[in-house]
Order: C-alpha cells, then structure tokens, then sequence
C-alpha cells in the first residue's frame, strides 16, 4: 500500500522544478496523496501550473501571498469545498530583501526584518491555523529550514534569524496542535541550487565547502529530500514532532 495514500495536501512554495518543494511534492505523489499547490503571483502561476500538469487537469492551483490572511483563507476555504478535509502541508516560504542579504547583518534595516519575519516564519503561524480545523483525523505540517538557523552562516543575515523563528514556531505549533494528533516539524536541508539559494552571496562557496567537510563528503540530492518529506508525513512518523531533522550528508554534527 502506498505510504500516503488517501490523504489530501497542500504545498505552498514551489517556484520552479528546481525547488526543494517540488521534490517533495513529487515524493508525495509517488507516495499516493492529493495534492494542491499556491502560486505567490502571476509572475510565478505559469511555471507551477506547467510543473503540476503531470499530476493531472484536475490538480488545485490556488493563489497565495501568505503576507495577506484573507488569501490563506480563500485557499483554505477552496480546500474545504473541494475536499472537505486535508492531512499533510508544506510550507517552503522565505524571503528577505536582497539588501539584507548582502553585507552585515548589524546593517539590516527595521522594515527588511519585519518582511523577512513575516514571510518565513509568522506565515507558519498563519497557515498552519487556517489549516488546522480541515485537518480532524490528524496529520503533519512540515517546514523548512536551515543550519543558518542555529549556526551564523556569512550573508544569511535576517535570513537566520527568521529560520530560528520558524523553528521555535514549530515547537510551539507543535504543542498547541498535538492533541488533535496534529505533528509539525522542520526538515532543515543542506545546500541545494535553488532560485533562493542562488540570491545569496557566496552560494557556491558554501556548496563546496559542505561537499568537502561533511561525513558523507556531497551535497544532499532533491530526491533524498523528498524522501525524508515523505517519511515524516506518513504514518511512520506518528510519534515525531516539534523536531528539526537535518538532511545535510552530516554536515550538521561537525565542529570542523
């Protein structure tokens, strides 16, 4: 039997095929679930829905800016009316502007830190509560971070800060959303040549750097994170949440 078959799933952030939501969005279509997917804006609507038409003409394609409440709410709403309940989300959301990017983080403006918090952590918050009252047989909530959260890594800058706010949401998500057998985590990725990744400053410098010092000496495939993805929303998974799991070739557990 399919590990996720019957259940229903939501995936917000898939930009291009690159994506690290998109290899996850395949595993768990492999894996037997519905999906539904968000587009941020037009700009971005024609590439999901060209990706997602492998998964059939009736796939949900849903806009999304997680910046504005009543768009998470229209397209939980939808979810609602179409299926009536939902199991697995995906939130694969971040953003900082690219000043704050780029040199010191002690430069990073008032309003670059309100955005990217806003965007890559309080949107879990937000989502995650809309999502909630469809999902009464349980299920997961999965997000994703990255060792810039726990660790300084040059030019991430607010990007960290927000990557600790989304994991300590998880946690605190994790908590309140437990007793409706609700798990959420964090799958925190190595490198992988992403759109995002690409607008940080010295991206490949880090994806060698990691390819020469961690345990297992390369960098992570989109394939091996998908099939952790798939792994923490099935049934396999029951007793994890509120943990941040890394899929780093080990790059994690050294001190150098």
């Amino acid at each position: 039997m399919s590990l996720l078959a019957g259940k229903y799933g939501i995936i917000f952030g898939v930009a291009n095929k690159r994506s690290i939501a998109w290899a996850i969005a395949q595993a768990w279509h492999q894996a037997g679930a519905k999906l539904a997917f968000t587009y941020q804006s037009d700009r971005l609507k024609d590439n999901v829905e060209e990706l997602t038409d492998v998964f059939g003409a009736n796939t949900l394609l849903l806009p999304c800016d997680v910046t504005h409440d009543e768009e998470i709410a229209s397209v939980f709403q939808t979810i609602s009316q179409k299926w009536g309940r939902l199991n697995l989300v995906l939130h694969s959301v971040a953003f900082a502007p690219r000043e704050a990017l780029e040199g010191r983080f002690l430069d990073t403006s008032r309003e670059a830190f309100r955005v990217a918090l806003d965007v890559s952590a309080y949107s879990l918050v937000a989502v995650s509560r809309a999502a909630a009252p469809l999902m009464t047989g349980g299920g997961s909530i999965l997000a994703m971070s990255y060792y810039g959260a726990e660790k300084v890594v040059p030019h991430y800058n607010v990007m960290g800060v927000a990557k600790a706010a989304l994991e300590s949401a998880t946690r605190y998500l994790a908590y309140n959303l437990g007793p409706q057998k609700v798990r959420v985590n964090c799958l925190s990725a190595g490198p992988v040549n992403t759109l995002a990744a690409r607008g940080i400053a010295g991206f490949n410098d880090m994806f060698k750097h990691y390819e020469e010092h961690s345990p297992l000496q390369r960098n992570v495939l989109p394939e091996e994170l998908g099939a952790t993805g798939a792994f923490l929303a099935s049934d396999g998974a029951a007793a994890i949440t509120g943990q941040v799991l890394y899929v780093d070739c080990g790059y994690q557990i050294m001190g150098m």
